[in-house]
């Protein structure tokens, strides 16, 4: 068996030039590969933590300092609406942690020589919320609809019965994630004692939430996870597991929302053929 790399422990209280999170994530991913970048300049974005286990660890770390951080996971269709979006990009490069969402970030990083796991928003949030639970840490759930919500947290108290979920929010249409409503939502979960806040509000939406959170809630951690919670409470139909692994679940997801989802898929497909080319000027030996 291969042993795995040790990492120093990182004093959160004596950084000062980056955040802690991005701080600790960056020296974890130079010592894993070179971060993988997306998109152009000013607009690229890099994922900065490459494994699960690296995640898991880091997620750790702030949890026993008491530090909030922001996450979010990467996806084409965050790449398309990233030009186009200038608070969308400067919100996403304030993130402190990204992660690969979806098997073309994958593809495109084995292609330009580097190693990284798959990690949807969908998929991390039990193993997070395990995390919470072993660590006494509470969580908050935002965003979808109050069926979908009340939902979910039966969904994940049923298969975590020690989580404890201290707050749950479903803002109305036409929520402004930068408005009034959103600082009363930093109000409550400041005074819930929540340590792990999972944001669905669909992108960009989510992304912008997330970084003001991490100034007005430093204490809470803020993972987007798009439809999680809607797959969690069954609100959403998640494609088969056997699709999944073949990497077809976007076909899955164009089935069941045609007319939303198809769009959506074009203009990813249209953007590869860049990204290729990009991915081979980053390619390492």
């Amino acid at each position: 068996m291969t042993d795995q790399p040790t990492y120093q422990h990182v004093d959160f209280d004596q950084q000062s030039d980056l955040t802690e999170a991005r701080i600790y994530a960056e020296e974890r991913s130079r010592r894993e590969s070179k971060p993988m970048r997306f998109g152009h300049t000013p607009n690229d974005v890099a994922i900065n933590v490459s494994k699960k286990d690296t995640l898991f660890h880091v997620v750790g770390e702030f949890f026993r300092a008491g530090k909030g951080f922001s996450l979010a996971t990467l996806n084409l269709d965050h790449l398309v609406k990233l030009p186009r979006d200038q608070s969308f990009a400067a919100a996403y490069q304030a993130h402190d942690l990204v992660v690969a969402d979806g098997h073309p970030i994958v593809w495109l990083s084995r292609l330009a020589g580097r190693s990284i796991d798959l990690m949807p928003g969908s998929d991390i949030i039990l193993p997070l919320c395990r995390l919470c639970a072993e660590m006494n840490v509470s969580i908050a759930l935002v965003g979808s609809s109050e069926d979908a919500l009340d939902g979910a947290a039966r969904s994940l108290q049923n298969e975590i019965p020690k989580l404890k979920i201290g707050y749950l929010h479903a803002p109305p249409y036409g929520f402004d994630p930068e408005g009034a409503e959103a600082d009363a939502i930093f109000d409550s979960l400041n005074a819930s004692g929540t340590g792990l806040c999972l944001v669905a509000l669909g992108a960009p939406k989510q992304e912008k939430f997330a970084v003001r959170g991490r100034r007005s809630a430093p204490g809470v951690g803020f993972v987007s996870i798009g439809a999680g919670l809607d797959f969690l409470s069954g609100h959403q139909i998640r494609a088969p597991k056997i699709m999944r692994m073949m990497a077809m679940e976007w076909l899955w997801r164009a089935a069941q929302s045609p007319t939303r989802m198809v769009p959506r898929y074009l203009k990813c497909f249209a953007i590869l053929p860049s990204l290729i080319r990009q991915a081979i000027r980053q390619r390492t030996p």
